[in-house]
């Protein structure tokens, strides 16, 4: 008997690893085809992510670069974001899937309505960051550099498309935390109850994971701290009305 659920158990953690290679090799595929698909249209997109530094710079202030090859390492770097961006709603689903499998069938139904969720919450990130946290974080730096120290900025195109290409990543991963919040609840793993009395202790390392992720100036720091915590608090909230709508059908 006791060889029987060894055997049992490794056909089970088989059968899963095939699954995982099989949804990485689905992720990576999507992932690889927008990537080219953004290769193709990388200037317009560079044109794009440039108007947070010209709305702060202006036009007559161009980005420069300092060695032959930081233009192609750049344009390939935001092409790889971009086709990130464009095909989250394919890899997160994908993702998802992964962890349904493992999932008991009354607890995949949650996966279904995930996984479109944390698409749309990863581009609404992205979107926030460029539209509103860039500006903000660029017209800070320069301020400061000038107003403080005295000293005029002069950005290379290689420093300003890691810096939007890395918080924009950053702002998609940290919108997903609805997302997590739920499905943690959902799954049995933590409670309501648990999520309320952290608030406290949340605020606190949502402040801190803030002050390493984004560059070392207060305004990018509060400007993704307190978006996290609202949608912290949104995760709390959907749970909620997701129990009372499962209570009420439980009555009914």
């Amino acid at each position: 008997m006791e060889n029987t659920n060894i055997k049992q158990a490794q056909f089970r953690t088989g059968d899963h690893l095939e699954e995982l290679r099989r949804r990485l090799i689905y992720a990576i595929a999507g992932l690889v085809i927008c990537t080219a698909i953004s290769l193709v249209f990388g200037a317009q997109i560079i044109n794009f992510i440039e108007k947070p530094y010209t709305d702060v710079m202006g036009s007559d202030a161009p980005l420069q670069t300092l060695a032959p090859s930081d233009g192609i390492i750049a344009y390939v770097g935001i092409s790889l974001v971009t086709g990130l961006i464009m095909s989250s709603p394919w890899v997160f689903y994908h993702l998802w899937m992964f962890v349904a499998a493992g999932l008991y069938p009354n607890e995949k139904k949650y996966v279904y309505s995930a996984a479109p969720f944390s698409a749309a919450l990863f581009i609404g990130g992205a979107l926030f960051f460029i539209y509103i946290v860039a500006p903000l974080t660029l017209n800070c730096l320069v301020k400061f550099n000038k107003n403080v120290l005295g000293i005029n900025s002069q950005f290379t195109f290689k420093n300003y498309i890691s810096f939007i290409t890395s918080l924009t990543s950053i702002f998609g991963l940290a919108f997903q935390t609805p997302t997590a919040i739920f499905f943690l609840n959902k799954t049995g793993l933590v409670s309501l109850k648990a999520l309320s009395k952290s608030r406290k202790y949340v605020l606190l390392i949502i402040f801190i994971i803030s002050a390493i992720a984004t560059p070392p100036d207060v305004v990018s720091q509060i400007t993704l701290a307190i978006p996290l915590y609202l949608l912290f608090e949104l995760g709390i909230l959907i749970s909620y009305y997701a129990n009372r709508q499962k209570v009420n059908k439980e009555n009914g």
